[in-house]
């Protein structure tokens, strides 16, 4: 009996597993392209909308600092210390690689201590701003999957701007302000992401929530990517079916968590206070000890794989797409417009397979999937069907006998062969958008 209810359990499992590996998750991972299934026809490839996945994106960033000798140490100078703005005998000092705080420190593993950092000038030329670009570029389109999070060793700054751009630096758009007092650093009245909404969810805000000055236990600003999609997917993200459904049909929602570059804008250096001291303006710059972004290549459901070429990252595309984001069809494969895939429905999702030219006949002339040579006929290379005595035509599909003048006679044993094939192989083209003409 229980030899028997375990060959049950098997058999149902084996059954389960066969069904389900063919598929994504209920919640749609799209982490395959295509699968082979079974028809009445035989094995057929089944096409369906497919994405990288999310990774740690800044292993493949290139960081550009705006002046260009805004970071400390060239030459030394000496600020005070972190968490205590009265000990101003600390030195940066590039030439020395204990006391060099480079940019490269804003992206190297943490968790050691001291803690690494990138630090900059300190504020020296007050009254005139310390203003810092720190510009994130990846030169390949993101699709953001997780929080921005960046670490100050030095205060958060009393103002800053995250910005985002969707055409490799050309243009930018702010993201979201920061600040100690929004209405005057930037005329806008404070908010935060829980003030938002469904239908607010793309609204440029202000937070005063992650400016605090020189608190040792406040150093993180985040910009909120988890919680804005929360609004679709629920607070613990559980369904993300409904998330991908609004992304699918919203565009500008897609294009609000999608990159090329991000710029960190920083205005103002943490002072802790309304007045900045002018006796000791060692106490203000900028230091960050780590920057994190999540995301994955953005390749229009077009590709499970993503890989650094040449210092770049590349689509690695199926559906016979081409192109760094797989945004457009392969030669031969332009038989009707590209277009991106789709989350839906639910949970495959749309493939929107680039199709043969009508031209690529000529270049593909049979295979063993599509384009059978008729009547016996072999395929040669792809290129050309090698036919049996009998038979001519580009698949074998028409009677030789045809071309003599007295046509095919019933005597001569060839005209009543059917043409069905050639009456399947036009049917067949016709349902592709392909004509032999």
């Amino acid at each position: 009996m229980y030899l028997s209810r375990f060959l049950s359990l098997h058999a149902l499992w084996v059954t389960v597993s066969s069904v389900m590996q063919h598929y994504p998750s209920v919640w749609g991972h799209y982490d395959v392209c295509k699968t082979q299934i079974y028809t009445e026809e035989g094995k057929v490839w089944d096409y369906m909308a497919c994405q990288p996945e999310a990774r740690d994106m800044i292993k493949y960033v290139k960081v550009t600092l705006d002046p260009p000798d805004i970071t400390c140490g060239d030459p030394p100078e000496t600020f005070c210390a972190m968490g205590n703005p009265y000990m101003c005998n600390n030195e940066c000092d590039a030439n020395t690689q204990e006391l060099a705080h480079p940019p490269e420190l804003m992206f190297d593993l943490e968790g050691r201590h001291p803690s690494t950092f990138w630090q900059s000038t300190t504020w020296k030329d007050y009254p005139k701003p310390l203003h810092v670009n720190i510009t994130l570029s990846w030169n390949k389109t993101i699709e953001l999957t997780d929080n921005i999070v960046i670490t100050f060793e030095s205060g958060r700054p009393d103002q800053m701007i995250l910005e985002k751009s969707l055409d490799y630096g050309r243009t930018w758009q702010p993201y979201q302000y920061y600040a100690t007092d929004c209405l005057d650093a930037f005329h806008m009245d404070p908010k935060s992401v829980r003030d938002l909404s469904q239908h607010t969810v793309l609204e440029i805000i202000c937070t005063e929530e992650y400016s605090t000055g020189y608190m040792t236990n406040s150093k993180i600003i985040h910009f909120e990517i988890k919680d804005r999609f929360a609004f679709f997917a629920g607070p613990r993200l559980h369904n993300m079916a409904s998330l991908y459904g609004q992304l699918d049909t919203t565009k500008k929602l897609r294009d609000f968590f999608t990159i090329t570059d991000l710029r960190i804008r920083l205005l103002r250096p943490a002072t802790g206070e309304i007045y900045v001291d002018e006796q000791h303006l060692a106490r203000y710059f900028y230091a960050i000890s780590d920057i994190r972004v999540y995301g994955r290549c953005k390749c229009n459901l077009h590709a499970t794989g993503c890989k650094e070429e040449n210092k770049r990252l590349l689509c690695e595309c199926e559906h016979n797409t081409t192109g760094p984001d797989c945004g457009k069809c392969k030669k031969n494969y332009q038989g009707r417009p590209w277009s991106p895939g789709s989350y839906l429905p639910i949970p495959k999702g749309t493939a929107n397979i680039c199709i043969p030219s009508i031209s690529s006949i000529g270049t593909n002339v049979c295979d063993n999937e599509l384009l059978h040579c008729q009547n016996g006929g072999t395929c040669i290379n792809n290129v050309r069907c090698q036919c049996p005595p009998a038979y001519t035509g580009i698949l074998c599909e028409k009677l030789k006998c045809e071309r003599d003048p007295g046509g095919c006679s019933q005597n001569s044993g060839q005209g009543a062969i059917s043409h069905r094939p050639l009456l399947l192989l036009t049917a067949l083209l016709g349902a592709t958008g392909l004509c032999i003409c």
